[in-house]
């Protein structure tokens, strides 16, 4: 069975969109992720952080979908990560109103010991300084790395992130970072540029638009599955990549055209996030309504 690895944020999050309002509901990377990743036949494991305010019946629900928790730390006088925002009418943009970092300052990950032999290792959206901490304790390299990263590190530690950059296999950004991360102008230049730090792909987002696969001398459009209300974006980009992996880590196959399948996957898996509030749509999806979605993406590709 293939085995993937999420390292990401465990948080509260407290939601505000024009659907409604949900308060210090599970949120952060992490969950989305792995629950993405275990819609396909794969061992899926967390290495996080959280407080001791963090509710044990959180935790139970990940290790109720068979998510190895074995490495989610646990700070006892800390307080878990807590992201407050609020999505403007077209859904498409939001503000964040309030940020705390709380444990996930002194962050340092360790990777559980039974995934040393790993399929897919996926690198959350954070610090390129705890990126770099983990990929450094594989004595064997994971089979295929993946980046998820944003301006923020671009602006802040752009160092540590060149060197994360150049020890993964594919990169996720959307069209915007693209162009800050390469220095181009545009996004052709840009995207040659960044192939050459290391990676030999790239996923560039374009949101609603859909999302499209690069590597030296192939690319592949998949344009996303249209829910008829997206109620809560929160998590979308998180969930694309937990599915990516399950489908690479299930499917143990590396070319272009299995990796241009697992997007596809991706991309309805993760439809299925915004139509409720936080993972709450997450939780029980058939493979029947993933397959559908599936069919619809490959029907409208042209």
């Amino acid at each position: 069975m293939g085995k993937v690895i999420v390292v990401g944020t465990l948080a509260f999050d407290t939601i505000e969109t024009p659907y409604g309002k949900v308060e210090r509901v599970i949120g952060g990377s992490a969950p989305f992720a792995s629950l993405a990743a275990k819609t396909k036949n794969v061992e899926c494991a967390v290495v996080s952080i959280v407080g001791n305010d963090f509710p044990k019946s959180y935790l139970d629900l990940l290790i109720s979908k068979e998510i190895d928790i074995s490495e989610v730390q646990i700070e006892k006088d800390g307080k878990s990560f807590f992201w407050s925002g609020k999505y403007h009418d077209n859904m498409n943009k939001r503000d964040t109103l309030e940020t705390q970092v709380n444990v996930l300052a002194n962050f340092d990950p360790k990777i559980p010991k039974n995934y040393t032999n790993l399929d897919i290792l996926v690198l959350g959206n954070l610090d390129p300084k705890v990126q770099l901490s983990v990929i450094s304790q594989f004595e064997k390299r994971p089979k295929f790395t993946m980046l998820d990263t944003m301006n923020f590190w671009m602006d802040n530690t752009l160092d540590n992130l060149l060197k994360i950059i150049s020890k993964v296999d594919l990169i996720c950004i959307n069209d915007e970072e693209v162009i800050q991360l390469s220095g181009c102008k545009d996004y052709k230049n840009g995207i040659k540029k960044i192939l050459t730090m290391g990676p030999k792909y790239l996923i560039m987002k374009k949101g609603e638009y859909g999302s499209t696969l690069y590597s030296d001398n192939l690319k592949f459009f998949c344009p996303s599955f249209k829910v008829k209300k997206v109620i809560d974006p929160t998590g979308a980009g998180d969930s694309f990549a937990g599915a990516f992996a399950g489908h690479l880590a299930e499917s143990k196959n590396y070319t272009f055209e299995s990796i241009s399948s697992a997007l596809i996957y991706a991309n309805a898996v993760a439809s299925f996030c915004v139509e409720k509030f936080g993972i709450e749509n997450m939780l029980n999806i058939s493979k029947d309504e993933i397959d559908k979605r599936i069919s619809f993406i490959k029907k409208h590709n042209n």
